[in-house]
């Protein structure tokens, strides 16, 4: 995990220095030929910088909205997985008592490993697919204990709540994987930076007009340019970085700490 949230901290810090750097490059395209600039020089310059950076700032806003959007999903798809498990669980008494025993230790492993791939998922992608391939498994035995039980209940209401909840905590596994793995397309990302960096140099080339460099102003644009492009990236994966939703994951815990 550490090595991720350094890599995403790197990719952060290359784009504050490119912004700068776009920033100075602009600053001296137009610090070289200020003297022979008329009063005429800016005519149509506002309305090309309003476009980029309104652009930028859309781009920006939809992007950290989606991001948003998908980390409450994530997280409210834990909530639902818990009362998935929980429901299914409280229905193993509806089954005959002789068959109780062995569905619950298989609920209470099957649980165990839905928790272990989520905690492995940043630091070892191996053993977390390890512990995903024996929830599934468990998930198969956990199905065919539950369809041989009711079976021997005879009873068809028993069978559709029992059989109802078992499906629907396997069903959600597959939504919070799609979940996992729903991120915006690479090239949102490189028009994100290439808007990004065209809008540095547009600034970089506005601010040679004074004459001066303003680093203040210079820093304080790419700090929060960068800021926000690890922001997105922080939402959009929030397993790696700082913004964390594995913390929603300690209702599974006490879910586990429950099943007696």
């Amino acid at each position: 995990m550490l090595a991720v949230m350094l890599t995403f901290v790197g990719m952060v810090l290359g784009l504050f220095a490119a912004i700068l750097a776009c920033l100075e490059v602009g600053w001296r395209v137009r610090a070289r030929y200020l003297a022979d600039e008329t009063p005429n020089s800016d005519a149509g310059l506002t309305a090309l910088d309003g476009a980029v950076y309104g652009l930028m700032g859309l781009l920006i806003a939809f992007t950290f909205s989606g991001a948003a959007s998908r980390f409450e999903t994530r997280r409210s798809l834990i909530v639902e997985e818990t009362n998935d498990i929980g429901t299914a669980y409280l229905r193993i008494d509806m089954l005959p008592a002789d068959a109780q025993p062995a569905l619950r230790e298989d609920f209470r492993s099957y649980l165990d490993s839905r928790l272990d791939f989520y905690a492995k998922l940043a630091d070892n992608r191996d053993a977390a697919r390890a512990a995903y391939f024996r929830s599934t498994d468990l998930q198969h035995k956990i199905w065919s204990e539950s369809v041989a039980a009711t079976a021997r209940q005879g009873s068809a209401a028993v069978t559709s709540l029992v059989l109802g909840s078992v499906n629907s905590m396997i069903d959600i596994t597959t939504t919070r994987l799609v979940a996992l793995e729903t991120h915006p397309p690479t090239a949102i990302y490189l028009a994100l930076g290439a808007l990004v960096l065209a809008s540095s140099l547009l600034a970089g080339y506005a601010m040679a007009k004074s004459g001066r460099r303003n680093w203040s102003h210079m820093l304080v644009y790419a700090t929060t340019i960068a800021f926000a492009v690890y922001l997105i990236l922080d939402l959009d994966y929030p397993r790696l970085g700082l913004i964390r939703i594995d913390r929603a994951d300690h209702i599974l815990v006490d879910l586990r700490s429950s099943m007696k």
